[in-house]
């Protein structure tokens, strides 16, 4: 059975437990060490990543690379590892439009062979199985779905298109994550005329709406500083298929006046509205 070394560029929250996951059917994970913060260190301590110094130790070790990232910073990542000649299957799993999937399939080829990727759902940890869809090549498609089976990570090929992947998870995402926007909205303007919690009890009657769940607000201010830009990248995919995107710039928008809370896990819905309704 192939054991590929893997790199995995970076090891955020996602981004070190889908790494750990890889490592059950690799020969090692890599991560690069320059530039990263003391939590990123933290975590790839936490799931076992074999830390490298510079990126160019990582590139010249690794037969694969999984690029997980803030979408804001996917291409230039990219430019910096075709910058090294990498020469092995490059995995673009970042929230990021089809048309820039093409340009850094553009970029990295033809040293490398580009794997479009779209992780939907929350990190492999205490029984999350989120999916990784794929679409590319076909024979790098089938090594990263060798990467993980049996793990928590599942896989779902969409075919050779470049874009494929990204396309589905911005899909998901706009919706996903407008809901949420949305609710910290009518929440917050029912709080203000003071029937919160009416308005609590009228969605509970409906357990498969996202107004029912207030109390994730809190978890979508302290997640806003990668939704906004995520969104940013859908609103680029429905422009560039003809459909309006003000819709989701707006939620762009709102989620922005939340960037100060950053992965704050003790903030509560009081909060996280207080500072919504603050220009």
């Amino acid at each position: 059975m192939d054991q590929p070394t893997v790199g995995i560029l970076h090891p955020g929250s996602m981004g070190a437990a889908v790494a750990a996951c890889a490592a059950a059917n690799a020969s090692a994970v890599l991560w690069c060490e320059a530039g990263r913060s003391p939590a990123s260190a933290a975590r790839a301590a936490q799931f076992g990543l074999t830390p490298m110094a510079t990126l160019a130790e990582l590139l010249d070790r690794s037969e694969i690379v999984i690029s997980l990232c803030p979408p804001a910073a996917a291409e230039d990542l990219a430019r910096d590892v075709a910058g090294h000649h990498f020469a092995g299957v490059y995995v673009e799993a970042n929230a990021i439009n089809p048309e820039r999937a093409v340009r850094i399939t553009e970029l990295l080829e033809p040293a490398a062979t580009v794997v479009d990727g779209g992780v939907v759902g929350s990190p492999p940890v205490r029984g999350k199985t989120p999916v990784l869809y794929l679409s590319g090549p076909a024979a790098a498609t089938a090594r990263i779905e060798a990467l993980f089976a049996g793990t928590a990570v599942k896989m779902a090929t969409l075919g050779t298109e470049i874009g494929k992947a990204s396309a589905l998870k911005l899909s998901y995402a706009s919706f996903q994550k407008t809901s949420r926007v949305l609710v910290a909205l009518a929440v917050g303007m029912a709080r203000e005329h003071g029937v919160d919690q009416e308005l609590i009890e009228v969605a509970s009657r409906r357990t498969d709406s996202y107004l029912s769940e207030p109390q994730y607000v809190a978890k979508t201010a302290a997640r806003a500083w990668r939704w906004g830009p995520e969104l940013e990248e859908a609103a680029d995919a429905l422009a560039a298929a003809g459909l309006p995107p003000e819709m989701l710039r707006a939620a762009a928008s709102t989620l922005a006046r939340w960037n100060d809370v950053k992965d704050d896990r003790e903030l509560t819905l009081t909060d996280a509205l207080d500072r919504l309704a603050q220009p």
